[in-house]
């Protein structure tokens, strides 16, 4: 008996030593070639691809065709696999790779049909831009066709991946439109059914102004006087909605007068969800273009072939989310004309049909039975183009300003700064013609047929040079209040984070380098300051049973700190209050399908105002008083904190243990006894929302980006991640540890470690 077991423990050990032998050897195979020469007929000249100490792609080419064909076979060696997630994405084809439970993302994609729009829109492009797409496309093509396997997500997942296309980049970008807009369209919807169910008073009061503004103009909205609405019936029901991410990011500029290099110096860190691999891939491109020497760097994003933040040493520049009104539902009156476009979903199964309702506004959704159409600027035919590869030649910011008024994106807050010392801020992207923005669903009588048409140019707005030094934009109104009845609200954050942001530039005189990546990391929490007040108030009520409680809201330090355990209780406490008194609002949006999650980043000022005015109808039912009200929602908090971090110490609610940072990669899951080896390793959380360091547990700065153009040596750019997506490679960790510790990483690459060439065939 005992030689049996023996046997059988031997046998089973030499199986999982095969197994994990030849799973090692097909991921090391996998690995892609860095060094030596490479055979490519779509070249027009040797180009060399490099890679520094940290994996950063160093490309020499002639031209930008050639230099776009490197830099697709760089992405694809290092990361198709997020490549071909981004486009699946897009395209609503994730469930033919990953299954049935891939369905439902599927369904939402489906509905704007962006393949179809990215296929018509290919055909309108220059076709200077169309060289650029093809050209990238050959060089992914190549690279797949070098590899000598695939990576671990095809071999895990039994999928073949399909070649990359050019107007797979294109989806690239609708991805970004997904991203980045995709919360203005439910959010239209939202108010609408706010208006719908509640009354127009109610949507007033619930999205109106606060004390939380920062135009760059210095204009303020009034303040609303309408009253608190009387609501006709609370209910039981608890709504447990969080706030959308604050999707968009900060940046912020000083002109040469405040530097004293006298360059202009800009910072960017885009706020993203954070996940294995990072979105953003470092590159250095260099080729000669119009006769002129490029050497621009920064971050590419793989599937497109160009920089999209970052400097040509003259111009630098960096994007925040708009936030600018793009979006229409236009509610259908019965009698008018819809039809169905049925779309196929393919799966690991059998395929799933989904019929699309469609009319001539756009596709229509149904909502309590009422139908809405949708017109959205990702759905226009201006709205997507590759004009951001012109900054690659921009010398001023005059020229940087022309260029940003041809490029069609999503829209962003677009911030540049020159090495003349010159700043400037104006929108770049596609925004819509249409003259009357309307932040609900309007009439089809209302509808304006300047739709059809971006936006011209000189009707952007525009600030260049402002008498402070200064521009900051993070998300919040930028533009006037006077502009704001042209360009409307797609869902502004609320402005505490761009008021903080604010404060810091006006604090001091000069900066450098170092000063705004403090800023960045500003994680002071003022926002929360009447919070802290009012639940201090609220457990002094029965001050010796919270006494340590107390305590350790005496010691909060103000700050959304790893070690802070009172910044914890105040944010839970704010995020607990609110949901119990929006409950009866956003739990008759939820029931008829509405997705009401964006009314919360406008909803602080009427929070308050029900909290000093208590008004009866608002006292969430079941309770007696106010008083009971607050300090029942505390012990309601802790139980959910305890409950969270299975821990019944209140040292264990801290900051950082609540709200941790964790970066996984999407398969890390499916993948037995070292999955947790592809993911980062996890940081205690050190920022939070409504302050300049956003971070919550898988969101966060997606880079953090600090140049001065003609000073690029002190220049820096640090990543929540390395370049590889390829878990044996060498550059699959290096750079995530200076961004979890706070660390300038250089934006300029470090010295060449590895030169592949390739070769064109003769």
């Amino acid at each position: 008996m005992a030689k049996w077991i023996k046997w059988l423990f031997f046998s089973v050990l030499l199986i999982v030593l095969v197994t994990l032998g030849s799973a090692f050897f097909l991921l090391n195979q996998s690995l892609p070639q860095l060094e030596g020469t490479v055979q490519s007929p779509s070249l027009s000249a040797a180009v060399k691809l490099q890679r520094d100490d940290m994996g950063q792609a160093v490309i020499h080419a002639s031209t930008r065709p050639d230099a776009a064909y490197a830099l697709g076979y760089a992405h694809a060696q290092d990361r198709f696999f997020q490549m071909d997630l981004q486009r699946k994405v897009a395209a609503g084809e994730l469930s033919g790779w990953l299954g049935a439970k891939a369905l439902n993302a599927d369904r939402k994609a489906r509905f704007h049909q962006f393949r179809a729009r990215a296929r018509n829109l290919l055909t309108t492009l220059p076709t200077a831009q169309r060289t650029l797409l093809t050209q990238y496309s050959e060089g992914a093509n190549a690279a797949l066709n070098d590899a000598k396997t695939q990576t671990f997500e095809y071999w895990l997942t039994g999928y073949e991946p399909a070649p990359w296309t050019p107007e797979d980049s294109l989806l690239v970008i609708f991805s970004m439109y997904m991203d980045l807009q995709l919360g203005q369209v439910e959010l239209d919807l939202a108010r609408t059914g706010v208006r719908r169910y509640f009354g127009e008073d109610m949507l007033h009061f619930l999205q109106q102004s606060s004390d939380y503004q920062a135009a760059l103009e210095s204009s303020t909205l009034p303040p609303y006087t309408g009253g608190i609405p009387a609501l006709e019936a609370n209910t039981t029901a608890r709504w447990q909605g969080l706030p959308p991410p604050d999707i968009g990011s900060n940046n912020w500029a000083v002109s040469g007068q405040l530097t004293s290099s006298g360059h202009g110096m800009l910072a960017n860190d885009m706020h993203l969800g954070l996940r294995v691999p990072i979105i953003w891939y470092r590159a250095q491109l260099n080729y000669t273009r119009n006769n002129q020497q490029v050497q621009v760097t920064g971050v590419s994003l793989p599937g497109l072939p160009g920089i999209v933040v970052g400097t040509n040493g003259a111009v630098a520049w960096g994007f925040t989310n708009a936030n600018l009104d793009n979006v229409d539902w236009v509610a259908l009156p019965e009698n008018i004309k819809t039809w169905q476009v049925n779309e196929t979903l393919a799966t690991t199964d059998q395929p799933v049909q989904f019929p699309i309702s469609m009319s001539d506004y756009g596709p229509v959704r149904e909502l309590d039975g009422q139908q809405y159409a949708l017109k959205w600027v990702a759905h226009q035919p201006y709205a997507v183009n590759l004009e951001i590869l012109n900054l690659d030649v921009v010398a001023t910011i005059e020229q940087a300003i022309d260029v940003a008024h041809t490029i069609r994106m999503p829209v962003q807050n677009m911030v540049m700064v020159d090495a003349d010392g010159a700043i400037a801020w104006t929108p770049a992207g596609a925004v819509t013609a249409r003259p009357t923005p309307s932040a609900t669903a309007i009439a089809a009588n209302e509808f304006s047929a300047q739709w059809q048409s971006n936006t011209r140019a000189a009707e952007l707005p525009l600030v260049k040079n402002p008498t402070n030094q200064r521009l900051w934009t993070a998300n919040a109104r930028v533009i006037s209040a006077e502009q704001l009845q042209r360009f409307g609200d797609g869902g502004y954050a609320l402005g505490a984070r761009a008021l903080q942001i604010k404060q810091r530039l006006m604090a001091q005189n000069t900066f450098d380098e170092d000063d705004f990546y403090q800023i960045q990391l500003d994680n002071e929490a003022l926002f929360l300051k009447p919070w802290h007040q009012l639940l201090t108030q609220t457990l002094k009520q029965k001050s010796q049973r919270y006494q340590a409680e107390l305590e350790a809201l005496t010691t909060w330090r103000q700050c959304a700190c790893a070690d802070s355990v009172g910044y914890t209780l105040v944010q839970r406490y704010r995020q607990h209050v609110v949901n119990a008194l929006l409950s009866p609002v956003m739990t008759r949006l939820a029931d008829q399908n509405y997705r009401p999650n964006g009314l919360l980043r406008q909803a602080e000022p009427a929070i308050w105002q029900l909290l000093n005015n208590q008004p009866e109808s608002w006292l969430p039912a079941g309770y007696n008083s106010w008083s009971e009200f607050l300090l029942t929602s505390w012990d309601e908090t802790r139980t959910a904190l305890n409950n969270q971090l299975q821990t019944e110490s209140l040292a264990g609610l801290n900051w950082g243990a609540v709200n941790t940072l964790t970066v996984k990669h999407p398969f890390a899951a499916n993948v037995p006894l070292v999955g947790d080896y592809l993911n980062r390793p996890a940081i205690a959380g050190y920022g939070d929302s409504y302050m300049p360091a956003v971070q919550q547990p898988e969101f966060g700065a997606s880079q953090r980006l600090f140049v001065q153009p003609g000073q690029l040596s002190e220049a820096v750019l640090t990543l929540p991640g390395a370049q590889s997506g390829h878990p044996l490679s060498q550059f699959y960790r290096v750079g995530f540890s200076d961004y979890a510790e706070n660390k300038s990483t250089p934006l300029l690459p470090g010295p060449i470690r590895y030169t592949l060439t390739l070769q064109p065939t003769l």
